[in-house]
């Protein structure tokens, strides 16, 4: 009877002896091996995998649970880390739409058999052009360095120029994503920074313009915490040149900060995890691009893009793709840039974020953090040998906070503080050395003045000991 036993894999398909051999029969070949005779012997595993012997599902469950028990997250921990993925209050409401089954399942779809899926979609493109004052908005990409890179790409595209010009600024990971993803059609070069207010230095700006120039990237709030207010001027010193402007946004800003178009943003780009997305150990990420309703934008777009539209029914609409023949999903190997995936769950995500709070709920959460950073920074530079980088710039959530005159390093200071349970501020000495030891710390709308408080007291405490 064991030999005429069955067996298949539970989680592997096709693995029913009789099923294997009929497809293998199929396709004309007799074994497994046949399928992996195009990759050569020296790339091959000549022997047996040392697997440890398998675990049964309770055992493995068990494992996985002590490998998660292991880990320190914002939920236990009073945390002030942010550096592109933040802490911020995300409504229940968020994550029971997000987590119905015809949205967490729906990869795919098309208009006649997906009007839910696709409406949201619209609807969140509508309430996120409203919030950064735009006409189109895109399906989600994987994240702002990945909206930031798409931008360029548009940008060089629609001037024909390859050189664009960045802040120093700018994460350093998002930089070399950036980097990564334009290299070789764009050339990618570095503007300097006002080292007493963080701003971008507009005068090391005009010595890098060029005729060549496609596009000037900046980010307001920035990476390191400051809000840009030279906006205007360095849109209008691209546009001189007719080059793209190209701003970089956190949109839970907006409340209270002037939106990009304002100041002459021609592409805003930014990410939607503060608008409802949990910080899930990085992720999720989801990136944004929007520009005006024009043409040679629009048709630039790699990604999709839903509009609403009337059917044959008067009185009856529906939602579908806008352009679809201009996307790489249309245009395969052909097209101007290759999307794949985007992450489509977390725009329907941010869409109800925005529709739950509206202009005065944004309004209100933006002040709310300001007000609230700007405590924390002040009790903080109150501490002896304590202070701020940018004492002469302005800030929303974040701020860089100088550690140099303690005589102790960020690490030093994270692991203490840590002991108490608070996640401090992310080290910036390996990305800015010249700085010495300097830490950004986020305040978010979640932060009681009770957790300030007990920030800026353990932080007293270590000092003073040192």
């Amino acid at each position: 009877m064991a030999d005429n036993k069955i067996y298949a894999h539970p989680y592997i398909p096709n693995t029913v002896p009789e099923v294997r051999d009929a497809m293998l029969k199929e396709i004309g070949l007799t074994s497994m091996e046949q399928l992996h005779d195009a990759i050569p012997d020296s790339l091959k595993l000549q022997r047996e995998m040392d697997i440890p012997p398998a675990m049964n599902e309770y055992e493995l469950r068990r494992h996985i649970d002590g490998l998660l028990a292991k880990n320190k997250h914002g939920a236990d921990y009073l945390n002030f880390l942010g550096a592109g993925c933040w802490q911020h209050f995300i409504p229940a409401v968020c994550d029971e739409i997000n987590q119905r089954s015809e949205f967490v399942t729906a990869y795919a779809g098309e208009p006649y058999e997906d009007h839910g899926r696709f409406q949201a979609l619209f609807e969140y493109q509508s309430l996120l052009a409203e919030l950064v004052d735009m006409d189109v908005v895109n399906v989600p990409t994987f994240d702002w360095a990945q909206a930031a890179s798409t931008a360029i790409r548009m940008a060089g595209r629609i001037t024909g120029r390859k050189i664009v010009l960045l802040p120093r600024s700018v994460d350093p990971d998002k930089a070399a994503i950036i980097r990564n993803y334009c290299t070789p059609v764009m050339d990618i070069q570095y503007v300097d920074i006002d080292q007493a207010t963080g701003r971008m230095d507009l005068n090391d700006l005009r010595s890098k313009l060029s005729d060549d120039t496609a596009a000037i990237y900046f980010e307001n709030p920035g990476y390191l915490g400051i809000i840009e207010d030279q906006g205007a001027e360095i849109s209008e010193l691209a546009h001189k040149i007719n080059a793209v402007s190209i701003v970089g946004v956190d949109p839970i800003s907006l409340g209270v900060l002037e939106p990009p178009s304002r100041y002459g943003a021609d592409i805003i780009c930014g990410d939607l995890q503060p608008l409802g997305m949990h910080m899930n150990f990085g992720g999720g990420q989801a990136g944004f691009i929007a520009t005006h309703d024009e043409e040679k934008f629009v048709m630039e777009y790699p990604s999709r893009l839903f509009g609403i539209v009337p059917t044959e029914v008067e009185g009856e609409y529906g939602f579908g793709d806008v352009a679809y023949e201009r996307t790489s999903f249309a245009l395969r190997e052909k097209g101007k840039e290759s999307v794949g995936t985007q992450t489509a769950l977390w725009g329907i995500t941010a869409g109800v974020y925005l529709s739950l709070l509206g202009p005065v709920g944004m309004q209100e959460v933006g002040s709310t953090i300001i007000q609230k950073s700007h405590y924390a920074a002040k009790q903080m530079s109150l501490i002896p040998g304590v202070s701020l980088r940018f004492e002469n710039g302005t800030f929303f959530k974040e701020f860089v906070v100088d550690f140099n005159e303690t005589h102790l390093t960020v690490d030093q200071i994270n692991q203490r503080l840590m002991e108490t349970g608070i996640f401090g501020g992310k080290d910036l000495s390996l990305s800015y050395p010249g700085w010495g030891q300097c830490a950004l710390y986020c305040v978010t709308e979640t932060h009681t003045q009770a957790d300030l408080d007990r920030l800026v007291d353990a932080l007293r405490s270590i000092v003073s000991t040192s």
